[in-house]
């Protein structure tokens, strides 16, 4: 059964008769004028290289070519086969701190990137390796905010990753049992499906250490892998806002260190990994740890694969246009060789 892709385009076939009709007014006309300059019998003679049926055949192959790229471009589908797909993979909820400290550089040099940046950078990386697994984004500073829920969409992960601005959080603070939380709820609610939180932060100026100890306990009996990634340096740097240095309520230059060791502490309790993002094999060291996470199926998908069709019709089209290309209006005098009746002699 043919089926077509874009049938709106069909549409355009309205345009095949209209010029049907515009021809035959136009020839309609022609022969009014000729009537006006004599008898036809008469003026006929004096054309005599003039072909009546090859204008007619001329633009028989112009509608037919035009039809052809119609058909063409509707995009005509034949059989169809069907396909089952199923994936295996994992669940990824990505966790960004957005707080004011993650504005400081990534390194020891206070002019180097920033820790946002850096931590946007590896998770970017991290996400372009994932193929068959599902990936969710929440960010947060004194408060946690679920970006994208989890799924296998990963251009709008990256997209949507790229709207996060510490600059942009109304609340400061570093409330991480809130991320967790939030992170804990964006997951599916299916039971064996394997699951793990990456947490990307500097881990300083914690609210409440005990509460993160709780979520993390909390995300570990609903099956879930807590693993931390550092970014900035123990040495600590300067807060490079947009108006200027960071500074606190008696006028002071904030400094910002990260607390690797509590770091630590939440990948432990989580029952993951902690990594620092400087780490020249910190990606290496994701991938690895995700990979050991239970893979299960995710998801079976129906195709229906159709047949193409169009340049069938594309090729008609262009023969079609070959042809008009090599035919003129005059008869062809090969044929003036070949007598397909005689008269008969009566003598």
């Amino acid at each position: 059964m043919l089926s077509f892709a874009y049938p709106l385009y069909l549409l355009l076939l309205l345009v095949i008769p209209a010029m049907a009709a515009i021809y035959l007014l136009a020839r309609r006309a022609r022969r009014k004028k000729l009537d006006r300059f004599g008898r036809p019998d008469v003026l006929r003679p004096l054309m005599p290289e003039l072909s009546v049926y090859k204008p007619v055949i001329r633009l028989s192959l112009r509608l037919v070519a035009l039809t052809a790229l119609i058909l063409a471009f509707a995009r005509p589908w034949g059989g169809v086969t069907e396909q089952n797909t199923t994936r295996e993979g994992i669940e990824v909820v990505a966790v960004v701190d957005a707080s004011n400290s993650m504005l400081a550089s990534a390194t020891d040099d206070a002019d180097g990137p920033s820790r946002i940046t850096a931590a946007k950078l590896l998770l970017e990386r991290m996400i372009d390796g994932m193929s068959n697994d599902r990936i969710g984004l929440v960010t947060f500073a004194a408060q946690a905010y679920s970006i994208i829920p989890v799924s296998s969409d990963f251009a709008s992960a990256k997209s949507f990753l790229g709207t996060i601005d510490p600059n942009q959080m109304r609340l400061q603070g570093t409330n991480i049992a809130d991320a967790i939380n939030v992170a804990n709820a964006s997951f599916t609610k299916g039971k064996d499906v394997g699951k793990a939180i990456i947490l990307f932060t500097d881990v300083e100026e914690l609210d409440d250490e005990e509460a993160v100890m709780k979520a993390v306990q909390e995300a570990g009996r609903n099956g879930i892998q807590v693993d931390v990634v550092g970014v900035g340096t123990a040495g600590g740097n300067v807060i490079n806002t947009a108006s200027g240095v960071f500074t606190d309520d008696q006028g002071e230059i904030v400094h910002t260190r990260l607390n690797e060791d509590l770091g630590k502490k939440i990948a432990k309790a989580g029952s993951g990994i902690y990594v620092n993002a400087a780490s020249t094999n910190a990606l290496l060291m994701l991938q690895k740890q995700l990979r050991e996470v239970k893979r299960t199926s995710l998801a079976s998908s129906h195709l229906v694969l159709h047949d193409e069709l169009f340049m069938y019709f594309a090729a008609l089209a262009l023969l079609c246009l070959v042809a008009d290309c090599f035919m003129v209006n005059r008869k062809n005098t090969l044929l003036h060789r070949i007598t397909f009746f005689t008269k008969e002699d009566k003598r």
